[in-house]
């Protein structure tokens, strides 16, 4: 049937007409080509999207702003850094009673492996301190030791996964990401949750993973062993800023459409604000990144200058220079740079001779961690900077072979320091072999329970709609350890 005159889209009484309608067709093609080349295309801003990483208000107030993890992959022994047993020197190769040679890994021999090294006591606390820490044990008066920790794996992967998010399975947000979800981001130039590693530990990125959270609050990882440690930061060679900013705005148009089609599907909005956190990150992470701006004595201090402290203390003074700046929560995997008796994603893991393995590991971040607890509290932030250090579990009490120790997740240590944390506490014990948690045991819900209140959040009011259910950190567990707090 021949169409009728209204319904023709195109109506031509000449060639000449046509030809004039085609070519200003081809004009303004040509000219939005160039507008856009120019970066002019978009004279006005899309719609500024909800930002996710806003700064919110706690519960009530906080002690803590920002918080440095300080995270030992592997796990250091217990018996062998903080928690002094003088029962393994007595009773060495003796049978140790209770003993279950299942209790790690691999199997332990049942006897009992003395410390290879000596201890000694510190600060006006007098807490106990392995040799291998001198750095660190100048700082005893400002920590608070928990000698009772316990966790549910003895493997390494599903222990991390637990450490970082109250359970040993995947798919769980992590506590940087709990936190930036619950607090937002001070610094909106910034990521609020950065990951600082060497080689990647066991378990890879899913074991600081945002779970089921909207992906903004995942957190930036940074390998400090590149010179470009943020990968795709800088903006494309010849694009100018304008240029960079209108396509950011087209797409920023189309995806807030597409959303706007879509309001349940959480995860778009979160991959617009990300977008946008990556186009400011642009000017403020190199800025923040660059160590260069650094004293030569302040680099010295932290052993930037040295082969074996120079990852750690690189590390540490990123870690510094980033909370510094607002950003939340900054978790600092901290490896040897290489070698130690332990492979180089797991370098406290001492299963064949625990006091050669010790010593390479704790020389690496005992110079580091010791000029960051001192830069911390020279530039007063120590106050209000929360540092936590700790492995995934503990080590045996008797041998694996004849000098190692198989994982333990029945006791461990951990310390805390700034950041609302009373200075020479020490809370909980272990049993006189330091094999296993008996004295005001304190599970990882516990700390992060702990974690969550020193920012201003009631870890019971924290929770996430998931598949129909009100998730949160601590699960259905956790208290808050006041015996710590200021």
């Amino acid at each position: 049937m021949p169409k009728t005159k209204s319904q023709q889209p195109f109506e031509f009484h000449s060639r000449r007409a046509f030809l004039r309608h085609s070519g200003l067709g081809c004009g303004a093609l040509a000219l939005t080509s160039m507008l856009n080349d120019g970066g002019l295309l978009s004279s006005t801003k899309a719609a500024e999207p909800p930002r996710l990483l806003q700064p919110r208000h706690p519960h009530f107030a906080a002690k803590a702003k920002s918080l440095i993890w300080l995270f030992m992959p592997g796990s250091p022994s217990q018996v062998d850094t903080f928690d002094y047993k003088p029962e393994l020197q007595k009773r060495d190769g003796m049978k140790l009673e209770g003993a279950d040679p299942k209790t790690g890994f691999f199997t332990t021999s049942g006897k009992v492996l003395k410390s290879p090294f000596r201890f000694q006591r510190h600060g006006e606390s007098g807490a106990w301190v392995s040799e291998i820490f001198p750095h660190m044990a100048k700082h005893t008066d400002e920590m608070a030791f928990v000698y009772s920790c316990f966790s549910e794996s003895n493997n390494h992967t599903p222990a991390m996964l637990e450490m970082n998010s109250g359970m040993f399975l995947q798919g769980r947000p992590c506590v940087g990401s709990w936190l930036t979800y619950g607090l937002g981001s001070e610094n909106q130039n910034l990521p609020g949750f950065v990951v600082l590693h060497g080689a990647m530990p066991r378990g890879g990125k899913p074991i600081w993973s945002p779970g089921f959270l909207p992906k903004v609050y995942q957190p930036t990882s940074i390998d400090g062993r590149n010179n470009t440690p943020i990968a795709n930061l800088a903006r494309r060679q010849g694009m100018s800023e304008q240029q960079q900013r209108s396509q950011l705005d087209v797409l920023r148009s189309m995806n807030r459409k597409h959303q706007e089609l879509r309001p349940q599907e959480a995860d778009l909005a979160a991959r617009l604000e990300s977008f946008e956190l990556a186009y400011r990150m642009q000017s403020a992470a190199p800025e923040a990144m660059d160590l260069n701006q650094e004293t030569a004595a302040t680099q010295a201090a932290y052993g930037v200058d040295k082969k074996e402290t120079e990852l750690v203390a690189k590390q540490c003074i990123t870690a510094r220079r980033l909370v510094e700046r607002g950003v939340r929560f900054v978790q600092l995997y901290a490896g040897t740079n290489g070698g130690g008796g332990g492979v180089a994603d797991v370098p406290w893991d001492g299963h064949n001779d625990i006091g050669a393995n010790h010593r390479i590991a704790a020389k690496s971040v005992d110079q580091p961690i010791g000029a960051l607890l001192s830069d911390l509290r020279a530039r007063g932030m120590l106050e209000d900077t929360l540092v936590v250090w700790g492995g995934e579990f503990g080590r045996t009490s008797d041998s694996q072979g004849s000098l190692g120790r198989d994982h333990n997740p029945h006791a461990f240590t951990m310390w805390m320091a700034g950041g609302g944390i009373k200075g020479g506490v020490q809370f909980g014990a272990s049993d006189e072999f330091g094999y296993k948690a008996v004295d005001n045991r304190v599970g990882v819900n516990d700390l992060h329970a702990t974690i969550l209140h020193l920012f201003g959040i009631d870890h019971e009011r924290l929770t996430y709609r998931f598949n129909g259910r009100d998730y949160r950190l601590t699960d259905v567990a956790g208290n808050v350890l006041h015996q710590l707090l200021v």
